[in-house]
């Protein structure tokens, strides 16, 4: 059976239509289509789908034997990885995007900082710019939103200058034209007869491996700042996404006015009514290391990113403040086709039917997944990192998958166990543990205090497995 890996996203559309333009059988893999897993190529072979960074590497690993997805995640993994396993058949012609590097301004800190979604081809980028000193911070979107205050150039998805003008910042030059590619595994290449998914697609041409893009290098030229200025203002993060609604419930009931966040569209800089705090809205899962780092006085993130991030960084200085009490739900441990009704006896249970394989613990919470498979006593175990669709991982690309359950709707309809919830989560405010001095520690003090008002009230924990 050959695997394939399919991208959901706004890749997904143009990918189902060439598929089947090219006359492979996609079976559910059309618009608002909710299936992960699925027969194609008239029972030849068997798709997944991935969010799109997912599906390099799990060709790249040889779980899936073909895939289709940006250039641009093909290269972050090549950047990182140069000798990995991912053969790339043909440009499709389709889903064109770019990568663009942009300033704020023409001035920069005396370390180059630059965020992205794709940190290492920001690597590459600063290395082949020979930049002095530099750090790179991988953030898992909204990076148009941090230069200037939080960094001095960005790394961001934008299709030409204008877009990027569009977010108020500096073009400095596009440093990869991208498009949706067809990529293979180089074993299953050689090994597997993959002719009934490739050949459609492919047509006359041989399966022979592209060579690899050429990174575009643009003229940099920041200069460093003279001096640095007293910062004047406290800084607080708030969430987009998902995490928007309840933190906004939690502002009205604190009496503490955003204007602005209440708006579907996101604005990303925004600041509190009456007091002297600038906003910046990002998301919540990057919070934790930059309040570490100081780059803002307060957040308001879920208890599972900062347990996900004090488990990485034991000795972190950031801490929760203030329970929110809102957005609550668990973190549990979840298998499908299991007999055992416990950690222990599910790992008894692979043991004895795989001996000596190594346990697998998918999760978009990786350093959650490491603690819990240490807690855990798992024995062999490989943390595998993900971005999205996580239900259809297990069994066939994990044994366990730890995941956030709320209401357990999902877990039920893609007839998964939850064996273990092991961490509830709300939302909360955090801060450094160094808060800051002078004139800005009364703000500080008077906007905890403040938000302390927009706790909800406390509930029993569990349930909604």
């Amino acid at each position: 059976m050959i695997r394939v890996a399919l991208p959901t996203g706004d890749l997904r559309d143009p990918v189902a239509a060439a598929l089947d333009d090219a006359g492979v059988g996609i079976g559910p893999f059309a618009a608002g289509s909710r299936a992960l897993r699925f027969e194609m190529a008239g029972g030849a072979a068997v798709a997944r789908v991935f969010r799109e960074k997912d599906i390099p590497v799990q060709v790249a690993l040889g779980n899936y034997d073909v895939g289709i997805c940006s250039l641009t995640w093909i290269e972050e993994l090549s950047q990182r990885f140069p000798n990995h396993r991912v053969v790339r058949l043909r440009d499709l012609g389709f889903g064109a995007s770019a990568l663009w590097l942009a300033a704020a301004g023409e001035h920069s800190e005396p370390s180059v900082r630059i965020v992205s979604e794709y940190a290492n081809i920001a690597d590459a980028i600063a290395r082949r710019a020979r930049l002095p000193r530099y750090r790179v911070f991988g953030v898992w979107g909204a990076a148009e939103a941090y230069p200037p205050e939080d960094a001095d150039l960005a790394l961001i998805a934008a299709d030409d200058d204008e877009a990027v003008r569009s977010h108020g910042l500096r073009p400095l030059g596009e440093v990869l034209r991208s498009s949706a590619w067809l990529i293979a595994n180089r074993e299953s290449l050689a090994s597997k007869d993959l002719s009934s998914v490739l050949k459609p697609l492919l047509g006359a041409a041989a399966a022979v491996n592209a060579p690899a893009a050429a990174l575009r290098v643009p003229e940099i030229g920041l200069r460093a700042r003279a001096h640095e200025t007293k910062r004047e203002r406290l800084r607080l993060a708030l969430p987009d996404g998902h995490a928007k609604s309840h933190t906004i419930a939690a502002l009205r009931e604190a009496g503490i006015s955003v204007p602005g966040y209440e708006e579907e569209s996101i604005v990303r800089r925004l600041f509190v009514e009456g007091h002297d705090v600038d906003v910046k809205v990002i998301r919540p899962h990057d919070m934790p290391r930059h309040v570490a780092i100081g780059q803002f006085d307060l957040a308001i993130t879920g208890r599972d990113w900062l347990f996900d991030h004090l488990v990485q960084f034991p000795s972190s200085p950031v801490e929760e403040v203030v329970d929110l009490r809102r957005s609550r739900y668990g973190l549990a441990a979840i298998v499908k086709d299991v007999r055992a009704d416990s950690i222990g006896g599910a790992v008894a249970e692979w043991r004895q039917s795989a001996p000596g394989r190594a346990i697998r613990v998918a999760s978009e919470y990786p350093n959650i997944a490491d603690h819990f498979a240490r807690e855990r006593h798992l024995g062999r175990y490989s943390v595998i990192p993900i971005n999205g669709a996580s239900e259809g991982f297990v069994p066939d690309d994990a044994d366990i998958l730890i995941e956030g359950i709320d209401t357990g709707s999902s877990v039920k309809a893609n007839n998964l166990t939850v064996l273990e919830r092991f961490f509830e989560s709300t939302n909360c405010v955090i801060a450094n543990k160094r808060p800051p001095e002078g004139a800005l520690r009364p703000v500080f003090d008077r906007l905890v205090e403040r938000l302390r008002a927009g706790a909800a009230e406390p509930v029993a924990a569990g349930g909604g497995a």
